[in-house]
């Protein structure tokens, strides 16, 4: 079994409904985001288009962060989630280091957005600890309740689908046996050449190429929408 996320980039509305619904569900301190959102401009003026490109923890098959990890604090569930064991990180930052997305956050003092005795800010510090590193964790507290991910159930423009990547009769493979068919689509993953194997997927838009320059490992010159 490996659980796994597709974008598909023809859907994606740019919305970031995604990057809120992440941020409720998970109740992230001030400017941490696990869901965020690349806005992308190509071409040169007067044709100049827009792409949008959201991005997350990717939960690669070879994770560089579980790797770094000093205090073994990172592991990887039989699904294939990654994740931070809260109890054992002591905030040495090394995972956020070794992460070539950058895709998982430390900060060193957390401003919450809540009163600190509210019920909300409780639920959310039972999984996130102040000075402890955290990232997307597919919402494996949702997937344990036989839930899908917040921001799959909240994308309006249904550009995310979850599923198991070994099972062919997933949600997810059916999805992408079905867009093969029909557009010639492939999914792609970013930045392929670390050879990490990420479990989140992308498919391109049909009638655009706009996200080469992401998935072939060129990241700069983006900015995430807030």
């Amino acid at each position: 079994m490996r659980l796994a996320l597709l974008v598909d980039l023809q859907r994606c509305l740019g919305c970031d409904t995604c990057t809120l619904a992440c941020k409720q569900e998970n109740g992230t301190p001030r400017d941490v985001f696990f869901a965020r959102v690349l806005n992308m401009e190509t071409g040169t003026f007067p044709k100049v288009k827009r792409s949008y490109l959201p991005v997350l923890c990717n939960h690669c098959a070879d994770a560089p962060c579980l790797r770094a990890c000093p205090n073994k604090a990172i592991f990887r569930r039989s699904d294939g989630i990654v994740l931070i064991d809260q109890d054992r990180c002591n905030g040495t930052g090394a995972c956020v280091s070794a992460c070539p997305y950058g895709n998982i956050f430390l900060t060193p003092s957390d401003e919450w957005y809540f009163p600190a005795d509210s019920p909300y800010e409780h639920y959310a510090k039972a999984r996130l600890e102040p000075g402890k590193a955290r990232k997307c964790t597919y919402c494996a507290h949702r997937l344990d309740q036989g839930l899908e991910p917040a921001c799959v159930v909240a994308c309006p423009g249904e550009a995310r689908i979850f599923g198991d990547l070994e099972d062919p009769e997933s949600k997810l493979s059916q999805y992408l046996r079905t867009q093969q068919e029909r557009t010639g689509r492939e999914p792609f993953r970013l930045l392929e050449e670390l050879a990490t194997d990420p479990s989140t997927r992308y498919l391109r838009p049909v009638n655009g190429t706009a996200t080469t320059d992401a998935s072939s490992g060129n990241l700069s010159g983006t900015r995430a929408a807030r």
